[in-house]
Parts: C-alpha cells; structure tokens; sequence
C-alpha cells in the first residue's frame, strides 16, 4: 500500500514538474505592466522580463526612479509616473498603457505598489493611519485592476497580485495585514470570474525579503512617532520597555529577511510566462517554513506563536 501510495505523489509532482516548465510562446510580443517600479520586486522584476526579452510598461513613484530604471535597461522598457492613490494618475496611465498596446492588449499585469508603514499596536493608531495603507495596498490594486482589466481580456492574459504571507497569518497591528488579507480575497473572486474568459490570476505571498519596507530605521521611526502621538493612557498601559522591546522585534526580523529578491520575482516570472501557472506562490524560505503551515494550524496554536513572540505591554494581565 505504501509503494502504491508513493509511486502515486511521485507521479503527481512528475507531473507538476512537467506542466510547469512549459512556457507561453512568442514572449517578445508580449507586453507587461508593473506597478511599484522604484525598487524592490517592481524594479527587480522589469529588469528580469527586459532580459527575457518581453516589452515591460514599468510604472513608478517619482521621475528620478525611472530615469534610473531605463539607464539599466533596453529600449523594449518604457516607464510611467503612476500614484496608486489617486483616480486621475490611474485613468492617465490606463490610457497610456492602451496607447501602447493597441490591438494586442495587455498580457500581464502586476500588481506591486505596497507600503507597510505605519504599522504599530493597532490602540496606537488612527483611522488615517490605516486608511494610508490600505489605499494603496488594497485600493489601489483594485482601482488599477479595473481599469486595465478589458485590456488584460483582450489579451487573454494574467493578473499577478503580490500579497503576503502576512495576508494568512496577523502578526502585527495596522492596516498592512489587513489589506494583504484584501488583496487574497480580491484576487480569488477575480480568478473566479476571469476564468470564463481565460484570463489567470496568481496571488504572490512573500515571506520577509530585506527591501526599503523592512528596513529597520524606517520602521523604528514610524514606531517612534506613533508612541509620542500617544494618549497617556496608552503609554502608561504598554510601558515603555514595551517600545524598546518592539523595536528589538524589528531588528531581529530583518536579520531574518531573505536577501535575494529573485526568489520573489522568479514566481511572479513564472506567473507571467508558464502556461499552466500555479495560483499561489510562496516565496521565501520562512514563508514555506514558518508562516504557510502556521497558517493552516488551529487558531490557538496560531496565537499561541504569535504570544510567544511578541512582547507584555506593562500593565498586561
């Protein structure tokens, strides 16, 4: 029974392995949007599809960001300045993006403009606080999926939404977690609804990659201002060994964080040029390891890990 059983996952991941590795034809025709093209995935990512060789409409923040992505790349990448939070920014670029695919459309769009700040106990913040992340990370990828959707259709193309492992398991406070867990949602009904027109849709769940969002100094800042805008009450309740041990926290995270990106961006490669592309990706030794299993464990299992590694505030019972 066991030879029986092991010969069938062998043949099962024969199988995978076999259908994976076969890729889309005629990728130089193809062209690819990306949104969050600065640094981190984005910048790394339209880099990777230059040299394969796709035609990549890479969106970014600021002019001197894509000045400096163009320098580093050929002729076959064109940039766009793109603010995720704002209407008008969105429909420019959709036309922009329209212009240049013509009958063709768009065969790949991906969805990775994030910021993860601020973040902190959830007591210390305000609406506004998480109003600023979820406007970009979960809004924003809806804005820019609706209006570049018919062009995606045209194409029969692929939506790639990059989420996070933090969209299954909550380690922390703030809107960032909750809009990873949006965007999961999001993409699994529009996976749902544009496979009627053979339209795929996968979902990127990152593990924790050293990039300008986990970087220490950035996040202690921010941790730093939302202490001293808060009330005495809060302070007098988490103490300010608690800060210090918070801080601590993110120090040692991003000691964890993997280094090499392309672990990430290979995934959102295959995403775009496989013909049989998975529909969730985990991307990062901590995200298979840790945080996926994590996820599927009962929920007290799940806190109690989430306890063990996360500090008392002072007044805690």
């Amino acid at each position: 029974m066991w030879l029986y059983l092991a010969t069938l996952v062998g043949l099962y991941y024969l199988l995978r392995w076999y259908r994976e590795r076969q890729t889309v034809s005629h990728l130089q025709d193809k062209y690819v949007f990306i949104t969050g093209c600065d640094s981190g995935f984005g910048n790394l990512l339209a880099r990777q599809l230059d040299l394969r060789g796709m035609r990549v409409l890479a969106a970014c923040l600021t002019e001197k960001e894509a000045e400096q992505l163009r320098r580093q790349t050929s002729d076959r990448v064109e940039t766009v300045i793109l603010d995720v939070t704002k209407t008008e920014s969105i429909a420019a670029t959709a036309q922009w993006v329209k212009e240049r695919t013509g009958d063709r459309g768009l065969w790949g769009l991906v969805n990775n403009a994030g910021v993860a700040v601020p973040t902190a106990p959830n007591e210390w913040l305000t609406k506004q606080d998480f109003m600023k992340i979820l406007d970009v990370n979960l809004l924003g990828v809806i804005e820019v999926t609706l209006s570049l959707l018919p062009l995606v259709r045209k194409a029969r193309g692929r939506v790639v939404n990059v989420a996070s492992v933090l969209g299954r398991v909550v380690l922390f406070g703030g809107g960032y977690c909750i809009s990873k867990y949006g965007v999961e949602a999001f993409s699994d009904s529009l996976r749902r609804e544009l496979s009627h027109f053979g339209v795929k849709v996968a979902i990127i769940e990152p593990g924790y990659f050293k990039t300008f969002m986990t970087h220490h100094e950035m996040i202690h800042r921010n941790l730093k201002k939302k202490w001293d805008g808060a009330s005495p009450e809060v302070k007098e309740t988490y103490g300010e060994k608690f800060l210090a041990a918070y801080m601590k926290e993110v120090d040692f995270m991003e000691k964890m964080c993997t280094e090499d990106l392309s672990t990430a961006t290979d995934c959102m490669e295959h995403a775009l040029t496989a013909c049989h592309p998975r529909t969730r990706y985990s991307a990062g030794w901590d995200a298979k390891l840790i945080y996926l299993p994590l996820s599927y464990m009962p929920t007290f299992l799940a806190d109690a890990f989430v306890y063990w590694n996360s500090p008392r505030p002072a007044k805690a019972v």
